[in-house]
């Protein structure tokens, strides 16, 4: 290697730097309500718990992925990670494999999305509901 490619490759360290700055800004202003709009846009559901946005939006940036999330809010393509967010929100686990804890388990939008069942542990009605035929 030149002394002039040394002094040239050595010039431009600054500037990569620089370059992961725009990715950075975009994770520091995307908050809870930022993630509940992607939320809602992916999920197609209007009615999304905002205690567990902030939990699942905390277990994403503790994986790396928060300025994932905001490209991703911004129109870039990623449909792995677009999967995952749906994924956490239809079944109350958190994204980060670290984290054991679960975001929710009775708010979880698989529940709505399979309504001949419910939660365990959850009563489905009054003493004796389910005697009487479900509506059709």
């Amino acid at each position: 290697m030149t002394r002039r490619g040394l002094l040239c490759a050595a010039s431009s360290l600054p500037v990569l730097a620089l370059a992961q700055w725009p990715a950075r800004a975009l994770a520091a202003e995307f908050d809870v309500g930022a993630f509940l709009r992607l939320s809602q846009e992916l999920t197609a559901r209007d009615a999304l718990s905002e205690n567990i946005g902030a939990d699942l939006l905390k277990a994403f940036a503790a994986t790396d992925r928060a300025a994932d999330l905001a490209a991703l809010a911004d129109g870039a393509e990623d449909d792995d990670l677009a999967n995952a967010v749906v994924a956490s929100w239809y079944s109350g686990v958190s994204p980060d494999p670290e984290d054991t804890q679960v975001a929710s388990y009775t708010e979880a939008l698989m529940w709505n999305a399979m309504d001949f069942t419910k939660p365990q542990g959850m009563c489905g009605g009054g003493m004796g509901y389910w005697n009487d035929a479900p509506d059709a």
